[in-house]
């Protein structure tokens, strides 16, 4: 059976457990040790700690978008890829877009709201600002779907699942797409599936545990990653003190250097 590390939160775990579900494979998921660290399987098929990965058998893959692709390669039935080369193209750069700035945003947010990096008139502006970025985004998506019923087409595959949980994400920070709007119909569409009410119905039940990390967070225990267009998000969103901070105190990593 296929072995997911993943965590019921993470977005690009949650685009994998989507597919996994779509396609009718079953599989064994584990939250590995965030804490401690101590998971040596997770660690291995992992070069940078993150979640998700995927092993199956003595395959070890990393990364949700080369995870999607496998299962696509492998798994050919039923496809989530549209069938034409540019239609293909269009939503994988969906994608990548979702994945790199749509999740920098939603990232910043719980980081202020659920584990207090900023306070005051700080918090505000950074989330106003990124109040604003959403409303972009969702215009942009809208702009993208167009007349379809999914992004990918006439049938749910790799572009909604791509979009779905930084939509869902934004949505429960108080950000939904607006009433009326094509996206806002495609995510109760979305939301109607069983693939996404199940990631749903273990996201709602994770958040529960999730609210208490703040403090563990201050005192070094859990340590949150900055890389990348989330560390680009911070610096640019006036966080960059907020950066300094946390690498005084040890409560925020970069990319794992290998030994």
């Amino acid at each position: 059976m296929l072995h997911l590390f993943e965590h019921p939160l993470s977005p690009y775990a949650q685009k994998v457990k989507i597919a996994l579900y779509e396609k009718g494979l079953p599989f064994q998921a584990t939250v590995p040790d965030i804490f401690g660290g101590t998971d040596r399987a997770f660690v291995e098929s992992s070069p940078r700690h993150e979640v998700p990965t995927l092993v199956d058998g003595d395959v070890m893959i990393f990364d949700s978008t080369i995870i999607l692709e496998y299962l696509e390669d492998k798994w050919p039935t039923p496809p989530l890829l549209p069938p034409d080369p540019a239609m293909r193209a269009r939503v994988r750069m969906i994608e990548e877009l979702c994945d790199t700035y749509f999740e920098a945003i939603t990232w910043g947010v719980a980081e202020i709201r659920v584990f207090g990096r900023a306070t005051g008139d700080l918090a505000q502006r950074m989330l106003e600002r990124a109040r604003q970025q959403v409303g972009k985004m969702c215009r942009r998506l809208e702009r993208e779907l167009e007349a379809r019923p999914w992004f990918n087409g006439e049938r749910f595959g790799w572009g909604d699942l791509s979009v779905y949980p930084y939509v869902a994400g934004a949505s429960g920070q108080g950000m939904p797409p607006a009433e009326g709007t094509a996206l806002s119909a495609w995510l109760t569409r979305v939301q109607a599936r069983e693939s996404v009410a199940r990631c749903a119905a273990a996201a709602v039940e994770a958040m529960a545990g999730f609210q208490s990390l703040g403090a563990l967070v201050e005192q070094g225990v859990f340590v949150r990653e900055y890389r990348d267009h989330r560390l680009e998000w911070m610096m640019r969103s006036g966080g960059a003190q907020i950066v300094l901070d946390g690498m005084a105190r040890g409560n925020i990593r970069f990319s794992v250097e290998f030994e």
